[in-house]
């Protein structure tokens, strides 16, 4: 699958000049509102009209879509306005159901994507067809499953493949409702680097009031493409209403929206380029040379905790460290979040090291 061309050749077929936009209801509620989204987003550089058919909820009792009564209206938008149509399914009878109702594009979602067994199903139904499928990063945050089920659907011969970044669950409290991990997206590009990504800013956020961040930063990792919740009545939605935008909020997002250079040619950008990059290896070199004195002077305490018979973990000693270093943080215009993320690693990797020591 590695450099192949095939896989970015059908975004390529759609001839755009900026990146593609794929817009719609979170959920497919009734003809009238498919239909009324589909004619406004026509207006805007939307390509793909998307609307959720059948809606896998947490808890049993909230709305679950409307099933394939919808398809038909997918069908009647398509017809109405020309713009291609995509939605999610979730195993083998959605996908037969989405090829009989002409659906161009099938996304996998990340409940799906986190089960090889049920991957590989929807797989098979798809095998001998030429339609485009779109993977959505699984639950958590592991990129070997991500690409596990693209390869699934690459085995068995779709040859148009994209992923969707729609973000991971976390047990902390962060400002989004899936937590971005951009490192895991831009490990995957720097791996499949013919694959397309999209962002999917809707899910990441949860609230519309970062959604142009969102979409800023994904253009700015020269990510291909947005799929975006988009309602003529957001707070009045089915489902996730608090992430829906207005078509109209769309389109002056896309014209918002920079499109940034891969690179620049002029000898004066490559070389201050080159210098602050340079000063950038240094400063690395010297961060791997201090974590590697704190972790022999971690080493040391388990020496010492180990001649007293003390436990590794100091619960009142860790959180005076991070109450000071999420401060010092701000001073230098380091978020709390980043901050929480290095020093939760540091202290873990700091109690491996005094375990090694105690135990070994």
């Amino acid at each position: 699958m590695e450099n192949n061309k095939e896989l970015r050749k059908w975004l390529d077929d759609f001839e755009l000049n900026h990146p593609l936009v794929i817009a719609g209801p979170c959920s497919a509620e009734t003809e009238e509102q498919v239909l009324k989204i589909a004619h406004q987003l026509k207006q805007t550089d939307t390509t793909v009209l998307r609307a959720g058919i059948w809606k896998p909820r947490t808890r049993p009792g909230n709305f679950e879509g409307v099933g394939a009564l919808g398809l038909k209206w997918l069908q009647k938008a398509k017809q109405e306005t020309g713009l291609l149509t995509t939605t999610e399914v979730a195993n083998p009878h959605h996908v037969e159901l989405a090829l009989q109702h002409d659906v161009d594009i099938l996304w996998i979602g990340a409940r799906t994507t986190v089960s090889p067994f049920i991957v590989q199903d929807i797989a098979d139904a798809l095998r001998g067809t030429d339609k485009t499928v779109l993977v959505k990063n699984p639950v958590n945050p592991d990129l070997s499953l991500w690409l596990g089920a693209v390869e699934r659907f690459y085995t068995a011969d779709i040859k148009k493949l994209g992923v969707i970044h729609r973000g991971f669950s976390t047990y902390e409290k962060t400002r989004y409702r899936n937590n971005p991990e951009w490192q895991i997206a831009i490990d995957l590009q720097n791996k499949f680097p013919d694959l397309p990504i999209i962002l999917d800013p809707s899910h990441i956020a949860g609230r519309r009031d970062i959604i142009f961040d969102l979409c800023q930063t994904a253009l700015d990792l020269n990510y291909d493409g947005l799929m975006v919740e988009t309602h003529y009545d957001p707070d009045n939605a089915w489902s996730d209403a608090a992430q829906q935008i207005t078509p109209e909020t769309l389109d002056q997002i896309t014209k918002d929206l920079r499109i940034r250079k891969v690179t620049d040619d002029a000898a004066e950008f490559k070389n201050k380029l080159s210098t602050m990059r340079t000063q950038i290896d240094v400063i690395d070199h010297q961060l791997i040379d201090i974590l590697g004195k704190r972790m022999k002077i971690a080493d040391e305490i388990g020496a010492l905790k180990k001649s007293k018979n003390v436990a590794v973990l100091q619960t009142k000693r860790w959180n005076e460290i991070l109450g000071k270093m999420i401060l010092q943080g701000e001073e230098k215009n380091l978020s709390e979040e980043f901050i929480l993320r290095v020093f939760k690693a540091i202290h873990q990797e700091s109690i491996n090291h005094q375990e090694k020591v105690i135990n070994g």
